[in-house]
């Protein structure tokens, strides 16, 4: 009797479905060798380990999906899993972000990633899944500088007559139009050619993403201006969120929470590493005295905080400055 109930166990077990693989699509819109994706990679290996291979992550680079505001669309309607995006895009959705984004409102990366790391990035967050987005981690895009193929741009003055390339991002728009430029909203996939072409004359973009971009081969200067930070958020769609099992979610935590520290870890070493290239390269830095800049970008602080997210962005401006 025994063996029988043995065998019908037995019988059970290889009837009852296996638990399912899930393959996941992750998008992002940089180079492979930048540390976005390549924490975008050790995400799909941690997800493999962790799920002992159950869970893998297709990745779709180089914008091969599509820039971050088609892809951010994606996510909402669940066509797209998980995306390495970027703050100005995602900005239209979650305007709390714009926040981070104020000038010269963080000197070094380290400042802001303090502040994400807790309350006020719990609450960012918050927002987020409001809008369909599942935070998975706030990864580090670092601090933003100008550069263009006319001139130095030591004073603000010297703005003046420049056509500017910006994201979709309303506080650098803001910033650009304060330091008398004019704001060209390009993607970043087709700003090589803009530049090239002198459809706009400058842009600004951290060191790392000059580089990746080979933005120096268009650009002969760059001010130092260090006048913006910028988070690059690691999401997922509501919709793939809600089809995992509670122990799946904690896998994909585990291996976010993982990726994110390699994301800020590549981030900072690549930075620098990109300063030294592009020195090398023979683009010419300047410079500039920062008070000037702080003076005539003050006022986008005021109307951010006279905004309809004015309560949070109070929220970081006063945290900032403790």
């Amino acid at each position: 009797m025994k063996a029988v109930f043995l065998s019908l166990f037995a019988l059970l077990l290889l009837s009852l479905p296996a638990r399912a693989e899930i393959v996941l699509t992750l998008g992002h819109a940089v180079t492979v060798d930048h540390p976005r994706a390549q924490a975008s990679r050790r995400f799909a290996d941690s997800l493999k380990a962790h799920s002992g291979g159950r869970i893998s992550v297709n990745i779709l680079g180089g914008a091969s999906f599509g820039d971050d505001v088609a892809m951010l669309k994606a996510l909402q309607d669940g066509s797209l899993d998980i995306s390495a995006n970027s703050q100005g895009p995602i900005s239209a959705f979650v305007p709390e972000i714009n926040a981070f984004g104020l000038p010269f409102l963080f000197d070094r990366p380290e400042q802001a990633l303090r502040l994400l790391d807790g309350p006020l990035g719990q609450q960012l967050a918050q927002r987020m899944a409001q809008a369909g987005f599942i935070c998975l981690g706030f990864w580090d895009n670092g601090i933003r500088h100008f550069s263009n193929s006319v001139r130095p741009l030591l004073r603000p003055a010297d703005f003046a007559g420049l056509k500017i390339r910006t994201p979709a991002d309303p506080v650098a728009m803001d910033i650009v139009r304060a330091l008398g430029a004019q704001p060209v909203e390009i993607r970043f996939s087709a700003l090589y050619q803009a530049l090239q072409r002198r459809t706009v004359d400058g842009q600004e973009n951290p060191l790392l993403n000059i580089w990746a971009a080979r933005l120096h081969e268009v650009q002969t200067h760059i001010s130092l201006t260090a006048h913006k930070y910028e988070i690059t958020p690691f999401v997922m769609s509501h919709t793939a969120w809600q089809a995992l099992s509670g122990t799946d979610r904690e896998i994909v935590l585990r291996a976010a929470d993982e990726a994110t520290r390699l994301q800020r870890t590549l981030t900072r070493s690549a930075e620098e590493e990109a300063r030294q290239a592009l020195m090398a390269a023979g683009i010419h830095f300047t410079r500039v005295k920062r008070q000037p800049f702080v003076k005539a970008t003050r006022p986008i602080h005021d109307k951010w905080l006279a905004g309809p997210s004015g309560a949070y962005v109070r929220q970081v401006v006063e945290a900032a400055a403790r």
